[in-house]
């Protein structure tokens, strides 16, 4: 039986989200289960439908802390750098995937339509494109406005995509090697080139 007086509704939430961001990290997206989640906190799923409305709401909560959790990570890979930021940037992006590769993983499997955001909610996960974007801008000595804002994404993209290919095997598969490497490469010509007249 769910302990249903136990905790008030924004105990449960976080209790729920950390279970499930627990729950994540061991299982991943795939395996994912709310009914387990419900059940490693004491309560039933009916709770959980209760608090998130769906199990699209759990885990697009729990995918927004992952989120917080990453643009942590990359302000603190900021505040310890010692050269160049942008590198830090890209050695924090791999590092968190690599540390955390079903959470990480689970951010591009589940895609909530943003409408389903709550104004929090898009404020957190938007809060990694800022800090990049911020870094950019102060390579390039150039105001954040839409067209940096477009190009900061190009080259998260960039990483991205080295970075999930390090992550399934697929770099090694190609009998490639240091994909950190090559992102930042990668990172480094189009700020080069972006400044140029």
């Amino acid at each position: 039986m769910g302990r249903r007086s136990d905790h008030s509704r924004e105990e449960l939430t976080a209790l729920m989200i950390r279970a499930g961001t627990e729950l994540m990290a061991q299982k991943g997206f795939v395996a994912f289960s709310a009914r387990e989640v419900a059940k490693r906190v004491g309560y039933t799923i009916g709770t959980v439908h209760n608090v998130f409305g769906n199990v699209d709401g759990l885990v697009t909560a729990i995918n927004t802390a992952s989120f917080g959790d990453w643009a942590d990570a990359l302000e603190a890979s900021l505040a310890t750098a010692k050269g160049d930021r942008i590198e830090a940037l890209v050695r924090a992006y791999f590092s968190f995937a690599r540390e955390n590769p079903h959470r990480w993983a689970a951010i591009y499997d589940h895609r909530p339509a943003r409408e389903t955001l709550s104004p929090a909610q898009q404020e957190t996960r938007g809060r990694l494109m800022r800090i990049v974007a911020a870094e950019v801008a102060a390579v390039l000595h150039r105001p954040i406005d839409d067209a940096l804002g477009t190009f900061a994404r190009s080259l998260v993209a960039t990483v991205h995509g080295h970075c999930s290919m390090a992550i399934t095997g697929s770099w090694a598969a190609m009998g490639q090697h240091d994909p950190e490497d090559a992102a930042l490469a990668r990172v480094r010509e189009s700020l080069a080139a972006a400044h140029r007249p």
